[in-house]
């Protein structure tokens, strides 16, 4: 494996110097893009489009070619691990994701088992295979997978929740059956990524979606033991090439110094943290990723390019260490026109800033 030509993304996760900061941004392949709503209209369900690994190359590579992004993210959905393992994973319209058959009973917790990525996830897999061919070595493609407190969560309340009382009942109630539940899915998410970087994958994330609901003492238990369990079993070398790891639990930020030292390269901010304040917590432990509110997009283009400085001068100098993104996904209703003035301000402005460190030194 050789580095892609445009490998300013590795190289910020790894705490090289770099030109500029780069950028990419959590769910860049959406619903925002024309592009994709067409695609995803010929798939037939956002199931049928994860599931044909052509289509989610296809779908991949529409943000590249609109904007000057520093890395490809795997188009697919954190529950295909659960989809998996026999939950019945399926859409309902305008209600999101659902399981026909959560965990609700004692006994589908004892038998529940880690899938196997190259038999029951086989498509991922094509689909990490075929992107990685089609970018042509041009930027760096990462991988992800939820971790396992958020799949679980879906696992447990059976689709999306407000106050999570199912799983957070569990874990008072009943914390060995939480903790079963979250050991078979720690080994199935680290044999998935494993999967996706013998695959291609050059950089893998884990999502930790629900991680911020909850308290101090049962996110170091119930999340963040099991994403260190991950880190630690994860490939960290393919082909002479280091794989980085990068973290986000959004609303984390209280936790940011135990995140850091979780084993992973990378910390990924949401906007409710100043990042100055993060990197003076952290300092060069980890690099940090993140954190423009992605409500920002909806504003003007100079509304847009300003927030992103200011972002970037939180920040502060130096040419390592930050990788730009939004603090969570970007939102479907952002008028796509407007990532353009986001990645000039970034790309141009953090330019700046490093001529200038180099003018004063």
């Amino acid at each position: 494996m050789t580095r892609p030509r445009n490998d300013t993304f590795l190289r910020a996760l790894l705490r090289e110097p770099t030109d500029y900061t780069p950028i990419w941004l959590m769910r860049q392949a959406g619903r925002y893009l024309p592009e994709y709503r067409q695609t995803r209209k010929r798939a037939g369900s956002f199931l049928d489009l994860c599931k044909n690994p052509a289509l989610a190359c296809e779908v991949t590579l529409q943000p590249l070619a609109r904007y000057e992004l520093d890395a490809a993210i795997l188009f697919s959905d954190i529950l295909t691990v659960p989809d998996a393992m026999g939950l019945g994973l399926y859409f309902a319209e305008g209600e999101g994701p659902k399981f026909e058959r959560p965990l609700t009973e004692e006994w589908s917790i004892r038998t529940l088992i880690a899938p196997d990525p190259w038999d029951h996830l086989r498509y991922v897999m094509d689909a990490v295979a075929e992107i990685r061919r089609a970018l042509d070595n041009s930027v760096p493609l990462i991988g992800f997978s939820g971790s396992p407190y958020t799949l679980a969560c879906y696992m447990i309340e059976g689709g999306a929740s407000d106050d999570y009382r199912r799983i957070k009942t569990m874990l008072y109630d009943r914390p060995d059956l939480l903790h079963r539940i979250l050991s078979v899915t720690a080994d199935a998410v680290l044999a998935y990524l494993n999967a996706q970087i013998e695959s291609g994958a050059q950089a893998v994330m884990i999502f930790d979606s629900w991680g911020g609901s909850l308290s101090a003492d049962a996110y170091r238990e119930f999340s963040l033991a099991y994403m260190e369990r991950i880190l630690a079993g994860l490939i960290r070398k393919k082909d002479g090439e280091r794989i980085p790891s990068l973290v986000f639990t959004k609303g984390g930020g209280l936790w940011l110094e135990a995140i850091a030292a979780s084993g992973c390269d990378a910390v990924g901010l949401d906007w409710t943290i100043d990042i100055g304040e993060a990197r003076r917590r952290v300092g060069d432990r980890v690099t940090l990723q993140g954190n423009l509110d992605p409500a920002v997009l909806f504003a003007a283009p100079e509304k847009i390019a300003a927030e992103a400085i200011r972002v970037l001068e939180n920040f502060g100098p130096g040419d390592t260490g930050h990788v730009f993104n939004l603090g969570h996904g970007i939102s479907q209703f952002t008028p796509p026109e407007h990532v353009i003035a986001l990645v000039n301000a970034v790309q141009e402005y953090s330019r700046k800033m490093r001529e200038k460190q180099q003018r004063v030194t």
